[in-house]
């Protein structure tokens, strides 16, 4: 298997979603080490904290530009929404709580208005890498408690490994394969980032990621790696 640091270098983003938005920035962090289970007193913290300054979705600048890229590649933003404008509109009655790790990012996300998702590392064929869909990647869920596989549609911004699509329309939905669970001790977080979010804002989101998840799962290691679309 790669090491962290070889897997990290292979990510990539394909020049189609440059073309698309070439002001966007992917901040991958993979964390090894991590203390998985069910939330508890400290996810529960910063949840509470998160919810009790979420910004209204309508009026952050950040918010509107994924709105943007959506419409760019055909999605509807009022039906499938970008996670992080999902999220601040469930803030004001309570923020999902899922599991440790799931609560931690769900809580950076929103109290940094920043589109993060994170993944189970082990559960990768491949590297990662972020293009526009030819249309018949599969993508796997699941649905009335069953496993479906359904595909994306042709130009639709995907995240992949070598098995099939990851998260459909850049950060709209992750598959069932790679998501987090209570057995996870390896994953990658995705931070996604426009204009309207400078390098710097980025990078403090980041590292709010890194120092959470270092408290929760003491002795965690993490590597970054920030990739440009442009």
């Amino acid at each position: 298997m790669d090491t962290t640091e070889e897997w990290l270098d292979a990510a990539s983003i394909d020049p189609s979603v440059g073309a698309l938005r070439p002001d966007y920035r992917a901040l991958l962090i993979v964390a090894e080490g991590l203390r998985p289970g069910p939330g508890d007193a400290f996810s529960e913290e910063l949840l509470a904290e998160a919810e009790a300054k979420a910004c209204d979705p309508e009026q952050h600048p950040h918010v509107a530009a994924w709105r943007e890229a959506f419409r760019a590649f055909g999605a509807k933003p009022k039906r499938t929404r970008p996670s992080v404008d999902a999220l601040l509109r469930r803030a004001p009655e309570g923020l999902p709580r899922v599991d440790r790790l799931t609560d931690i990012y769900n809580a950076v996300s929103v109290a940094h208005v920043v589109p993060l998702g994170g993944e189970d590392l082990d559960h990768y064929v491949g590297p990662l890498r972020l293009t526009r869909a030819e249309g018949t990647e599969p993508f796997a869920l699941m649905s009335g408690g069953e496993p479906v596989t359904e595909n994306p549609r042709a130009g639709e911004v995907i995240w992949r490994d070598d098995e099939g699509v990851t998260c459909r329309r850049w950060n709209w939905r992750q598959c069932v394969r790679t998501r987090l669970t209570t057995g996870t001790t390896r994953a990658v977080f995705i931070l996604d980032a426009l204009e309207a979010m400078d390098d710097t804002a980025l990078e403090a989101a980041g590292r709010a990621l890194t120092e959470a998840l270092r408290t929760s799962s003491p002795g965690a290691t993490t590597a970054s790696r920030l990739l440009r679309a442009a």
